[in-house]
Order: structure tokens, then C-alpha cells, then sequence
């Protein structure tokens, strides 16, 4: 390890990068070498498979986060995910969902506790639409599973859901429930264990420099790598407030679970599957009483925009009141059942809802990683692989729609 000081980084040729990236009054104390081949920045669930590709493909990767693997305030915390496969005509996060789902398995398979629940997942609507009928067209085509169910179907297999103005269901027996801050800190932890580096250590955003081959920590170390790889969330923007300050929306989105009656087995995870309802575009979606903490539900609108450091993070009254009122209408017993547990996150869209996995327009070895939250969690393994892929150079033809070149300063998110 080297010490170095300020002065003596200022008479170095990198003494004018340095100078412009630190904090005022904050000297560079260390260089951290050791022989880093990749640093990915965040360790939620994109930035902990992307450091397990890397670390697969024979890299030696250091992998970093300001507050720990999958933390309160991350995307990537809270309880539970789902994982699907129905996207309508999006047949490439199909094949993204089923590619993860086969890792997601085995990693759930090794852990000590689940981390899949293959609860099922049923989505329901007035009537077969077109996502419906593009969705059933893509898994057909795929050759994977998927149950078409009309109303009466839907009434018999799912009884303690009320169908009153539903005709059409889709049901994914293969799917069902990712339980998320387990599922990236067991991750995290096996990465550990097969040799790689994880440190807890906040990030100050780049300066620009013609070449990137460090980066600054808050409290003034500077890190040596031959790639990096930003996996930051809602905090892409912060440490690219040029780039991304504008492509990148972090929103408030509010989550609620509710206590069953004791003994009320119907809501239990084997007898209600994950669900979503599409009932005039306006989407609620939920789980089953997962591991015994209470019937889970959510509105999958955006919310207003949010701060992640400061963002306030109370449930409101509004958004209970709205919940228990769509209960009333769909699942009329947990109604007026009590709150068990509620909490305030965020999504971070990119503009039109596909990912942004593509290198920095200036920096060759450095990736960018985001714009998962609302539908990005369950393809964490096949975003890991495509990310590591980008960074090592071995994709033959990336995904247009990934690029920085898609993604707008005006959210409008498509996918869904």
C-alpha cells in the first residue's frame, strides 16, 4: 500500500484530476492496489450478480456500497420481488425472467433460508387484451408454460378473491416470490466467500478526466482498477448529475401488508399465488402472507419524485386509504384487517422503463447499470451476465435498447 499526500499527488500527472474530484479540504490518504481487475459500485441486486459474473469469468473484482448489500433505503431491500415472464410483446425481458429464474433456484437451493417461493403468479383483467394475447403468443412461441383462465375458472381455483369485472386471468405456475434483502446479501456473502473483495465505502462522483483508472472514496481514498462497473440505483444520478440527472427518475412507491384473521389459511403462499391486477390499466399487485408477514400489496404507479438520501419515507394516510379500498373490492375479508407493517421505497425508472446497461459515452471501461426498480429485481442474474459481458468486451451485439441513446429526459415508461 502507498501513502500519498496531497502535494505529492500535485506534482504527479494525476495531481489536477485529483485535485478537481475531491471534497474541499479532503486529501487523498491511500491508494487501495491490489491488483483490482473490476470495482463495481453498489451492491444491490444488479451490481451483486454483475460482481459474481465478473468474479466467475476469472476477474478480480472489489465490490462496494455506501450502506451495506441490499440496506433500508436501496432498491433492492424490503421483503419480497415478484418474478414473472409475462411482459406482452417484450420477448426480451421474457427470456431475461426465465434465463434468471433457473440461478435464482440454485442460489435459493444453497441458502439456509428460501429466497424463491414458487408461489405462482396470476394476472387478471376485464377481458384478454392485447398484452395478454402477446404475452400468451411469446411464451407459446418460447415453449414455456402459461394457463389461459376465464372467469369461472378464476372464481373455483382462487376463491378469496372477489373477480367482480374480470374475464380473462393469465397464470405462470413456474414463478412466484424472490424474497429480496436475503436474496442480495446471500449473494453478496458467497461472493465474499469465493474470493472477492466487499467493502463498505460511499463513492464521490467522477471528474472528468480523459482516461478513467481511479475513483475518489467521501473520505478521500483513491481506488485503482482496469473497469468499473456504477450499479448505484436511485443514485446514478448523484454520481452522474450531467449524464443521467435528468434520464434517471427515482419515485416514491408505497408498500403495505395487512395481518390474515388467525387461522385464515386462504392467503397463505400455496393457496394465493403473487398477483397483479390490470382492471382498466390501473395496477395494483400483491403476495400471499409470505413467511408470516402479512398480506402484502402495492400500487404500481409512479409516485412523485424522491430523494433517496432525503426523501421523507412515512407511509400516508392517502395511499392506505386507496389500498384498503381496492382490498374492499378484491379481497373483501382482509379489508378491514389490521396494518401489520408498511414502508416508503422507490423505483427508478429510466425514461421509457427499459434497463440502461451501456459504457460511459467517454469512458470505455466503465459501465452503467440501472433503471431496473418496478420490474428489474427478478432479472438480476441475466443483467449480471450482460453487464459483465459489456465491461469484459464479450458481447457480439449488445441490446439497442439498453443504450444510454434510448433513454430521454421525459419519463413515459412502456414496459410494464
Amino acid at each position: 500500500m502507498t501513502r500519498l499526500t496531497r502535494r505529492s499527488l500535485l506534482l504527479s500527472g494525476a495531481g489536477a484530476a485529483v485535485a478537481s474530484v475531491l471534497p474541499s479540504g479532503l486529501a487523498a490518504q491511500t491508494v487501495r492496489s491490489r491488483g483490482w481487475d473490476a470495482v463495481v459500485v453498489g451492491a444491490g441486486v444488479f451490481g451483486a450478480w454483475t460482481a459474481k459474473k465478473l468474479q466467475e469469468a476469472g476477474q478480480r473484482v472489489l465490490l462496494l456500497d455506501a450502506w451495506g448489500p441490499a440496506h433500508a433505503r436501496a432498491s433492492s431491500g424490503g421483503e419480497s420481488r415478484m418474478t414473472r415472464a409475462g411482459y406482452g410483446a417484450d420477448e426480451i425481458y421474457t427470456r431475461m425472467a426465465w434465463e434468471s429464474l433457473g440461478e435464482w433456484r440454485q442460489l435459493s437451493a444453497r441458502s439456509g433460508l428460501p429466497i424463491f417461493h414458487q408461489t405462482g403468479v396470476l394476472f387478471f383483467a376485464p377481458r384478454i387484451d392485447d398484452y395478454f394475447e402477446q404475452s400468451i403468443a411469446v411464451h407459446r412461441r418460447l415453449g414455456h408454460p402459461i394457463e389461459v383462465l376465464d372467469e369461472a375458472m378464476l372464481r373455483r381455483r382462487f376463491p378469496m378473491i372477489d373477480f367482480s369485472g374480470i374475464g380473462a386471468g393469465l397464470y405462470e405456475p413456474g414463478f412466484g416470490a424472490l424474497m429480496a434483502r436475503r436474496a442480495v446479501q446471500t449473494l453478496v456473502a458467497e461472493f465474499v466467500r469465493a474470493g472477492g473483495d466487499y467493502r463498505q465505502e460511499a463513492v464521490i462522483p467522477p471528474a472528468d478526466a480523459p482516461v478513467r483508472d481511479v475513483i475518489f472514496t467521501a473520505s478521500g481514498e483513491m481506488i485503482e482498477a482496469q473497469r468499473f462497473v456504477f450499479a448505484c440505483g436511485p443514485w446514478l444520478g448523484k454520481l452522474f448529475p450531467d449524464l443521467l440527472g435528468t434520464r434517471i427518475f427515482p419515485t416514491r412507491q408505497e408498500v403495505f401488508f395487512f395481518a390474515p384473521e388467525a387461522g385464515d389459511g386462504r392467503f397463505a403462499a400455496g393457496r394465493l399465488p403473487g398477483w397483479a391486477d390490470f382492471n382498466g390499466g390501473d395496477i395494483y399487485y400483491g403476495f400471499p402472507d409470505l413467511e408470516s408477514r402479512g398480506f402484502k400489496i402495492a400500487h404500481d404507479a409512479h409516485g412523485p419524485a424522491m430523494d433517496p438520501d432525503t426523501g421523507d419515507r412515512t407511509p400516508s394516510a392517502q395511499a392506505l386509504a386507496d389500498v384498503r379500498a381496492f382490498m374492499a373490492r378484491r379481497f373483501p375479508a382482509l379489508a378491514a384487517r389490521p396494518l401489520s407493517e408498511a414502508r416508503v421505497c422507490q423505483y427508478e425508472n429510466s425514461s421509457n422503463g427499459d434497463f440502461l446497461i451501456d459504457l460511459h459515452p467517454r469512458w470505455g471501461n466503465v459501465v452503467l447499470v440501472g433503471g431496473g426498480s418496478g420490474h428489474g429485481f427478478k432479472h438480476g442474474p441475466a443483467v449480471g451476465r450482460y453487464a459483465a459481458d459489456l465491461a469484459l468486451d464479450r458481447l457480439a451485439t449488445p441490446e439497442p435498447r439498453f443504450s444510454l441513446a434510448t433513454k430521454a429526459e421525459r419519463a413515459a415508461r412502456a414496459v410494464h
